[in-house]
């Protein structure tokens, strides 16, 4: 029960590592505020939840609408009467749009950073506020290995996560003074839909081939690494960028194809 009496606020929470990051959370004893656009789903998860007997509240929140994710807070606090953790795990983009410079439309490029990046904003903001007032929290975003290692693609989402790596960094310092930390979880390849539908399984492979660990990561391995931040254990942790990625983007760039020819030795 290591979040026992700690509010923890998770965006895009119905699926994927949102979901296992809410489940992960409720488990350790934490009153969990699921945020989301679809409602009736989150509240049949929150249902779930609940009958096992933890505490899930659902708030409604919409990237596309920049205030909600203020009222998103707004309606947190009112309802635990404080927020101790946000997590900031809403991200967006289109492969298929959102490609290299040549290939990439300006306003999807500009569409897909102002969705992840601005939400990071707002909801950090708003949650800040609330922080400070009631002496201290945690901020946690997810971000991704794309922010930190280039792509050949999805120039916008890479973009956009870089930023947010940056901006935890300067959260951590301008907010440290309120007691309110600031860190990053950084996801590689993690089993969720949005691989299984974006990515092709020969990519996939490919991608693997260059992870030293050799396997796609799993949600329940990112929402671990939240539970960790957000916890007490935690305490003197700011600033940090905690990849959670098998190693990927570790080892020298030749990585896959080394690793093949020593196998053969």
């Amino acid at each position: 029960m290591r979040l026992k009496e700690k509010v923890i606020l998770v965006t895009a929470s119905t699926r994927g590592i949102g979901l296992a990051i809410v489940k992960a959370c409720a488990r350790e004893g934490a009153t969990v505020l699921m945020a989301a656009r679809n409602l009736d789903l989150a509240r049949q998860e929150a249902a779930q939840l609940n009958a096992a007997g933890s505490c899930v509240h659902v708030l409604y929140n919409d990237a596309t609408k920049p205030e909600t994710f203020t009222t998103m807070v707004e309606d947190g606090v009112r309802k635990a009467g404080r927020i101790d953790v946000l997590v900031n795990n809403f991200g967006t983009s289109d492969p298929t749009k959102d490609r290299d410079l040549t290939h990439t439309d300006p306003a999807v490029f500009l569409d897909t950073v102002r969705l992840n990046l601005g939400s990071v904003f707002i909801a950090s903001q708003a949650a800040a506020r609330h922080m400070a007032a009631q002496g201290g929290g945690s901020i946690i975003h997810i971000s991704s290995v794309g922010g930190e290692v280039p792509d050949v693609t999805q120039i916008a989402y890479g973009t956009s996560k870089a930023a947010i790596n940056y901006l935890t960094k300067l959260m951590a310092v301008q907010e440290a003074a309120h007691g309110i930390r600031c860190n990053a979880v950084l996801p590689g390849m993690t089993a969720t839909e949005a691989v299984e539908s974006n990515l092709s399984e020969a990519f996939r492979a490919l991608f693997l081939r260059h992870t030293p660990l050799g396997r796609i990561g799993l949600p329940e391995e990112i929402a671990a690494a939240v539970v960790f931040l957000s916890s007490d254990e935690a305490a003197y942790i700011t600033g940090q960028l905690l990849s959670v990625s098998g190693g990927f983007g570790l080892a020298t760039p030749l990585y896959g194809d080394l690793a093949k020819l020593t196998q053969r030795r």
